[in-house]
Formats: structure tokens, sequence, C-alpha cells
């Protein structure tokens, strides 16, 4: 898997909606309880956190089975730990709040499961995310992000409308971001990092990068080479991009076209057509 580091793109406008979501999603993460983050991160190993991490998800994070039936449990996590039967485990009892499936894929947009999971959905929303807002405009671009959000999660819990697992992230909207972007600047370079023996840095056009991100996740969701698919929530990020093209499609007509690139397509020779 190549790794974006920057495209050969410029935006002519300040891409405000794209720095406050991703400010949102790093205040989001950080501002959380250090149990639920050392939870979610695997730093916190105790049946406590564990037990608290489970009542956090169960509130704020999508399940599919309640999106797509909506139908709530009557027990759910409460938090607290206590000792049964069959040994020490989380108590659970009614809930004490009202949950809404619909608002819950919201919220689920602005939690991640680590600290990878989060800058990795940043760092390719900075890079694609300020062209398509500034080809869509501010009002526009929020509303895209948001819609293909909800595409992938409803979209998800579809294929999988009897799972209680719960579904955090923003890679089903940022998907959607680089399918638009797929559609408007197949032909952008995009500067990579190669994992071959060194990280080896290469200019590539949009459509190979953005390509065969898309064609790994579509690999990945149909349980191919990966040992455990059911992790991540790849057909989200399928569902998301596809939606993400749809959207943008009309748009292509008018896009302006990305610079031309200059010098070579690798190497430090072609470093100064940034």
């Amino acid at each position: 898997m190549v790794i974006p580091v920057h495209d050969v793109n410029p935006a002519r406008r300040t891409p405000w909606v794209t720095y406050a979501l991703i400010i949102a999603n790093i205040v989001v993460f950080v501002a959380l309880t250090p149990r639920v983050v050392g939870s979610l991160t695997g730093g916190g190993g105790s049946l406590a956190d564990l037990c608290h991490l489970q009542s956090f998800l169960e509130r704020w994070a999508v399940v599919p089975r309640e999106l797509i039936h909506h139908q709530l449990p009557n027990l759910v996590p409460t938090g607290a730990t206590g000792v049964g039967p069959q040994g020490a485990g989380c108590v659970i009892g009614p809930p004490r709040y009202d949950k809404s499936p619909e608002l819950s894929v919201l919220t689920a947009m602005f939690l991640h499961g680590g600290w990878l999971h989060l800058l990795g959905n940043m760092l390719f929303l900075w890079i694609f995310g300020n062209n398509i807002e500034d080809r869509m405009g501010h009002v526009r671009f929020l509303l895209f992000y948001l819609v293909c959000g909800y595409a992938a999660a409803y979209g998800f819990a579809l294929l999988n409308a009897g799972s209680g697992e719960p579904l955090i992230g923003a890679s089903g909207a940022v998907a959607g971001v680089l399918g638009a972007y797929l559609v408007l600047y197949p032909k952008a370079r995009v500067w990579v990092l190669v994992p071959f023996l060194i990280f080896l840095p290469l200019r590539l056009p949009a459509w190979i990068v953005l390509g065969l991100w898309f064609g790994l996740q579509a690999v990945y969701s149909a349980g191919q080479g990966v040992t455990d698919a059911g992790s991540v929530a790849y057909a989200a990020h399928v569902v998301g991009f596809v939606v993400g093209m749809l959207l943008a499609w009309p748009l292509k007509p008018g896009t302006p076209p990305p610079p031309e690139p200059r010098g070579m397509l690798f190497g430090r020779r072609a470093r100064p057509g940034w």
C-alpha cells in the first residue's frame, strides 16, 4: 500500500471546512477520558477499562442492528464491573440514556479506534479534501462529507443487519472524498511513499493511487487477502467511495484540470515541481 504525502494540485481558496473537520476529530479523540483512549489504543488492559469502553461504544457508536431494525437493547453495559456465577465481568442493566441510532452515525464519525486509525483518516482528508472543498464550496462540501459518512454507515449496516458490533470512524466519509477526487482530478500528481526495502518517493497519477486504494478495499471487503476482515469495516469504505464518485460526477465537466507535472516523476530531481 502506498502512503500519500502531498498532491500537486493547489486550491484557490482556504479549505476551512477541511481544517475544521480535522481539528474536530483530533480534539474529540484527545478529549475522551484517558480510560477510553487507553482502551481504544490497547493501552488499557484492565477489566474496568474494558467495561468502560463497552459502555462508551454502546452509547455513541453505530450498531448495525439498531440502525436497520431501530430496536434498542433492553440491557446494555453500564461501565461497572461485578462478580457473577462465572466470575468477574461487566455489569449490564437498563440504559440510562435515550439513544438515537440515526444520530449515532454522526457521533461515530468523530470517534476512532486508535492513533493510527485517526492519523490515517486525517492524512487522506488533509491531502485530498482541500481540492474537493475548493470545487464544491464550503457548505456543499460539508454536506457532501456528511452524506458520504451516512451512506457508508447505512451501507455497511444493510450488509450486516444482524450485527451488534459497534462501528466508529470517519473512514466512510473520507472514502467519499477520495471517490470525488478520482472523478474530478484523475490526472493530478500525488507524491507517495512506496515501501520497497526503504520508503521510495514517487509522483504518481491520482487514478493509480486512489484506484489501488479502492481495489484493496474491495478485495478486503470480500474477505480476501486478510485473516480478519471483520475488524475493519471495509464495506463502508467501498460504499462511501462509490457514493462520493456519484455525487461528484455532475461537477466533472466544469472542473479545471490540475497543473501539468514538471520534471521527472520520481526521485529528488522531481521535488522542485511540488
